[in-house]
């Protein structure tokens, strides 16, 4: 009798987990897959009202969640909650983009730009994996990074200086953590609909060049995020690690 291979586990029950920016869009999706699969899902987020609720329809979905108010670039609050709980799952879907030509930048975008994407997102981290390490158990962190942390795109200087700013950081980490069995991660999205990018779809000419470069022949919409998200949170990804997911339709490819 041949002994068959068993498809790892997409289960996260009994774990908790902890989506960053989790009130709509993309976070929102993230706490959805991870609630789905049987994880206790932190939901955090700066605007308390749509935040409580994504944890209420989670709730009557039948879900385990709690709301949790959080500006993730205040690293003393991010310190403290990363040293009074060790979560098994930690997804940062908070992000800023501030776009316009590289001639006009501000001092005061970048650094509101690059003080979440980049800053806030390495402190996270370390946190959330010296939390890991100290709890003696492996852990999965996930960032969702975006394509243009592959490539350049038009009026997004700053925002590609922190997205393949945070690439460079997972691999990095990747390498030092992986002894402890911490995993790192990104995903790295095209242009997803959601209501922060609504006005770019409704802009003729950005939309006619956003679907000219994806090679599908559509945008992205959160669903196409979560089953990714569920794959590096579980131990069917259980290798993988330092890496980037790109889940945006072949614009890459060139």
């Amino acid at each position: 009798m041949t002994d068959l291979p068993r498809t790892p586990s997409f289960s996260l029950t009994g774990q908790t987990a902890l989506v960053t920016g989790a009130s709509s869009g993309i976070g929102q999706g993230c706490a959805v897959a991870l609630a789905e699969a049987g994880a206790h899902v932190v939901c955090a987020a700066r605007g308390v009202d749509k935040l409580n609720d994504t944890v209420a329809a989670l709730k009557d979905a039948g879900h385990s969640a709690e709301a949790l108010s959080l500006d993730q670039s205040d690293l003393e609050a991010l310190g403290t909650l990363m040293a009074e709980r060790a979560f098994d799952v930690v997804v940062n879907s908070a992000g800023l983009a501030r776009h316009g030509p590289a001639l006009e930048t501000t001092p005061e975008d970048f650094d509101a730009v690059a003080g979440l994407n980049l800053r806030a997102a390495y402190f996270l981290s370390t946190y959330a994996a010296k939390a890991m390490i100290a709890a003696g158990k492996p852990g999965s962190i996930i960032h969702i990074s975006s394509q243009m942390g592959h490539v350049g795109g038009i009026d997004r200087a700053v925002y590609c200086a922190t997205k393949h700013g945070l690439e460079g950081m997972v691999k990095a980490m990747a390498i030092e953590w992986g002894p402890a069995q911490v995993r790192i991660n990104t995903v790295c999205p095209t242009f997803i609909r959601t209501p922060l990018t609504q006005s770019t779809f409704d802009n003729p000419e950005r939309a006619a060049w956003i679907t000219e470069k994806i090679k599908l022949g559509r945008v992205g919409e959160v669903e196409d995020i979560m089953g990714a998200v569920l794959y590096l949170a579980s131990k069917a990804s259980a290798l993988v690690t330092g890496t980037s997911m790109l889940i945006d339709g072949g614009w890459t490819a060139d």
